[in-house]
């Protein structure tokens, strides 16, 4: 069995690649640098260390990468013969994905079991809009080559934290990990990942990670920036910052609960275990890696505005959440382009029409107004700065 995955960063070899190898697949890494992709060929097994209470090292064997950018028709010839493809790439760079998985299906034998994808992103539906994409590079061969595909969205689960310079190709992650796939798709030939489980239903899973997770680690990330703490250990260690963070969990919970019926005492106890992962210090995470992308964090259908904009149409407490979008205004880091280019915005742009440009909100939801008072409150924090 092979899997090609794109994404060979820390993600990719740490999480999906290492659970595809248990899974007994031959793993076939595709990046685009040229320097990750040599140091993979140059060894022959590379380690994930799991740093944490229980954690372990997990040896992983029988992988190679190419290079898309410099050897696109040897990744054809991957994908043509593979049985899985998944991504960790992140959302926005799934439609320069497609066109490779096109190439593959092309050359695919049309009586070779389908191919089966699974893009592994901290997104809703990411692979609905992979195979979207993949949909609109087929152009008049769709119909055709989507015929040799099946497609399952998942929800997946890992802190994979900024390495230790040194490291090579071994990568540190926490010891949990979550990975949901939806069942129907595969029509009862499921494929072989330890660990995984299959759902029928994924929404309230992917739900339930995006809004407790991701909004819980990037919140630890944005009230920690503002009150100047770099580790992310550190920051939940602060009891107003674990107590501002726990408000806004306990408003998305709320929110899951009146959406997918989930229980809140299940909820409750996610929750605690989530908060306890982030406070791992043998993680050593920054405010500044969770944190950066604030215009994607706080757009309408992420970690913020989503579950807010939920609780807003429900009548539901949002205050805690608005906070952590006012402390992701706040996030300004040199390094990061969506950082510097939302600091600009705030001082170029009316606070209705930024409001309504970054959350993608519109002007009448209830949302709305608050949003629109946090930014107008950072506008007038910067022009007195």
């Amino acid at each position: 069995m092979k899997a090609v995955h794109f994404g060979a960063g820390n993600i990719g070899r740490g999480f999906v690649g290492l659970l595809l190898h248990e899974g007994g697949y031959e793993v076939v890494f595709s990046d685009v640098a040229d320097a990750l992709v040599d140091a993979i060929n140059a060894v022959d097994e590379y380690t994930v260390h799991e740093a944490g209470p229980g954690g372990v090292d997990h040896v992983v064997t029988g992988f190679r990468a190419v290079n898309s950018r410099t050897d696109p028709d040897a990744l054809t010839r991957e994908i043509a013969t593979a049985d899985v493809v998944t991504t960790a790439v992140g959302p926005t760079v799934l439609r320069f994905v497609a066109p490779a998985i096109v190439a593959g299906l092309a050359r695919r034998s049309p009586d070779a079991s389908p191919l089966q994808v699974m893009a592994c992103e901290n997104a809703i539906g990411a692979t609905d809009l992979l195979r979207t994409e993949i949909e609109s590079a087929a152009g008049a061969d769709a119909g055709a080559l989507m015929s040799r595909a099946v497609f399952a969205n998942t929800a997946v689960d890992r802190i994979v934290p900024a390495q230790p310079a040194g490291g090579g190709v071994d990568v540190t992650v926490e010891p949990y990990f979550e990975w949901a796939i939806e069942s129907v798709p595969f029509g009862g030939e499921l494929p072989r990942i330890p660990g995984a489980h299959f759902v029928d239903d994924l929404a309230p899973f992917i739900e339930r990670k995006l809004f407790t997770v991701n909004t819980g680690h990037a919140a630890t990330a944005y009230f920690g920036a503002h009150a100047g703490i770099e580790r992310i250990s550190d920051a939940l260690a602060d009891p107003e910052i674990a107590a501002r963070v726990s408000a806004a969990l306990e408003e998305t919970s709320a929110v899951l609960v009146a959406e997918h019926g989930l229980d809140p005492d299940d909820l409750a106890a996610y929750r605690a275990t989530i908060l306890e992962r982030f406070r791992n210090p043998e993680l050593v995470d920054t405010v500044q890696r969770v944190g950066r992308q604030p215009m994607r964090k706080i757009s309408r259908n992420e970690r913020f505005i989503g579950p807010a904009a939920m609780a807003a149409e429900r009548g539901l407490l949002s205050d805690a959440l608005v906070a952590a979008v006012a402390a992701a205004l706040e996030f300004d880091d040199a390094e990061d382009e969506q950082s510097l280019e939302l600091q600009r915005l705030l001082r170029s742009e009316d606070a209705r029409d930024l409001t309504e440009l970054v959350t993608g909100l519109d002007p009448e939801h209830p949302l709305f107004p608050s949003v629109q008072e946090a930014v107008a409150a950072r506008q007038e924090a910067v022009r007195e700065a």
